[in-house]
This record gives structure tokens, sequence and C-alpha cells, in this order.
């Protein structure tokens, strides 16, 4: 059995509504929203591609990542952390949010303790974004 690399929840919200959740549940947890990438309206833009709403937050814990990056330059490639949020219906939405310690156990930094012990702790304030955002 493969380890999940996101917590995913079904937000009872519709999708802007569903940003506003995540971003607050991430706020409260230390997290800030660095980028937004509206997927929908980049398809359209250069493919002309349909595609339901569908955006992919960027969203950093600047203590966390201060850490981790004076430690090695390298963990920028993981920066920030990934957040998606899309239209599962009108009133509903999925969101998924990058689980960074399934992705610190690629190659050298799986024997990195300082990182191993950042990745805990960011972990578990995402774990504890993703259960607040069930009950939201």
């Amino acid at each position: 059995m493969s380890q999940s690399i996101a917590f995913e929840v079904t937000v009872p919200a519709p999708y802007e509504q569903a940003i506003e959740k995540t971003t607050a549940a991430l706020k409260t947890e230390g997290f800030g929203i660095l980028t937004r990438i509206d997927v929908k309206q980049t398809l359209k833009e250069k493919l002309n591609a349909e595609f339901r709403p569908y955006a992919i937050l960027g969203a950093c814990n600047p203590p966390l990542a201060h850490k981790a990056l004076q430690h090695d330059g390298q963990v920028g490639l993981m920066l920030p952390c990934n957040v998606t949020v899309e239209a599962k219906d009108d009133k509903s939405s999925i969101v998924r949010i990058g689980d960074p310690d399934a992705f610190l156990k690629i190659g050298e930094f799986a024997k990195d303790a300082v990182l191993q012990g950042v990745a805990k702790e960011a972990r578990e304030r995402l774990a504890r974004a993703a259960e607040a955002l069930k009950h939201a």
C-alpha cells in the first residue's frame, strides 16, 4: 500500500467559498498564500480548452521555510506547499493539501534529520488545517 501524497477533504461549499475557507484554515496554522494559479482560466487562454473551476494555491509558513532553506537550498524545489481547490459540483469542492512528509522521502532528504523535523511540523499543521476544513 502506498502512502498518500495529500490530505483530501470534501468541503461543503461552492468553489470560491472553499478557497476562502481553505485560505483561512491555512492562516490559522501560520501559512499564507503566495501564489494562486487559476487553472481553468490558464487552460482557456493557452489551449482554448474548457476545464472545471480549479486553483493551485502556493502556501508558505515563513519560519518553517526559512529553517529548511537555511539548512539545504534544494528544499526550494519543493516550496511553496501546493494546495488544490476544485469544484466538485455547485455546492461542494475538493481540497487537497500536499503532505510535505511524503515529498521529503525523496533521495537525500529522507536521511536528513533537520528536514524531516521541519516536514513533521509542517505536516502536523497542514493536517490540522485539513481537519478544520471538514468542519468548516
